[in-house]
């Protein structure tokens, strides 16, 4: 205190002088306090880095589920869309409802549906997809009822050649390919002919598709379906009376 009165620049040397000599031992004694120090702010990182990984691995798991909900729904309104697209050619009422249950074997060709006789169904109607005709309610009941596939043994239709206008029946014998039988004489039949349902008898619409000719060879002319027997999974059953259509359009009249 007495030098620092007498002469200040001094004694401000004689700090340098202290702090320039102890600067090193300072650093070295400061260095694992650092070290420490960032130990514990590489730490903190980690956790919070590992907070971080926990809360995007959550929210991945989350954005997953959602896109596969995302995927499914989009996959069903494609079904709706394509199946509120498809052509009956008719004026009749349409009850849409879901395959629930596939009871095809190598002797019966059947589906279930989960639509009934308190939706509107009844024995007969045909039930038709996105893509053409599938087969015809062959059973109902209160909730579900039976279709049977046109390449069922037991599944006959009266359908037309849209290129020629000759008719036949189309016959399932329970194979991929049902057969054309009681064709005319001399019928022209050739592959790529568009099969479709003739209305012959009133028990079927007009103009249902079914399918293409695929082959005449071997005395049996075989048709392509237009339905993919192995992804059915959204149908509609069409609601067809002739005679209430025909009382209809008489009373129009």
């Amino acid at each position: 205190m007495l030098l620092g009165r007498f002469d200040n620049a001094a004694v401000e040397r004689a700090r340098l002088g202290i702090v320039d000599a102890f600067a090193p031992i300072m650093d070295v004694v400061s260095r694992p306090v650092s070290a420490v120090n960032a130990l514990v702010r590489d730490f903190r990182e980690v956790v919070d880095l590992r907070s971080e990984v926990a809360r995007l691995t959550e929210e991945n798991d989350r954005l997953l589920q959602w896109q596969t909900v995302a995927r499914r729904l989009e996959a069903e309104n494609a079904s709706f869309r394509a199946l509120l697209s498809a052509k009956t050619e008719t004026s009749s009422f349409l009850i849409a409802a879901r395959v629930v249950a596939d009871a095809g074997g190598p002797f019966v060709r059947t589906v279930l549906l989960n639509a009934g006789r308190r939706d509107g169904v009844a024995k007969g109607q045909a039930v038709v997809n996105a893509n053409g005709m599938v087969g015809r309610i062959a059973e109902v009941g209160e909730r579900a009822a039976r279709v049977l596939l046109l390449s069922d043994l037991n599944s006959r239709v009266p359908v037309v050649n849209e290129r020629s206008g000759q008719r036949g029946v189309l016959a399932g014998d329970n194979s991929e390919w049902p057969q054309l039988i009681f064709l005319p004489n001399q019928a022209q039949v050739q592959p790529g002919d568009r099969i479709v349902t003739s209305g012959h008898g009133g028990l079927l619409p007009p103009g249902l598709p079914i399918g293409v000719v695929a082959s005449t060879g071997d005395g049996a002319v075989r048709v392509q379906p237009l339905v993919d027997w192995h992804r059915l999974e959204f149908v509609r059953v069409v609601q067809y009376d002739l005679q209430k259509l025909d009382g209809a359009a008489d009373g129009e009249r």
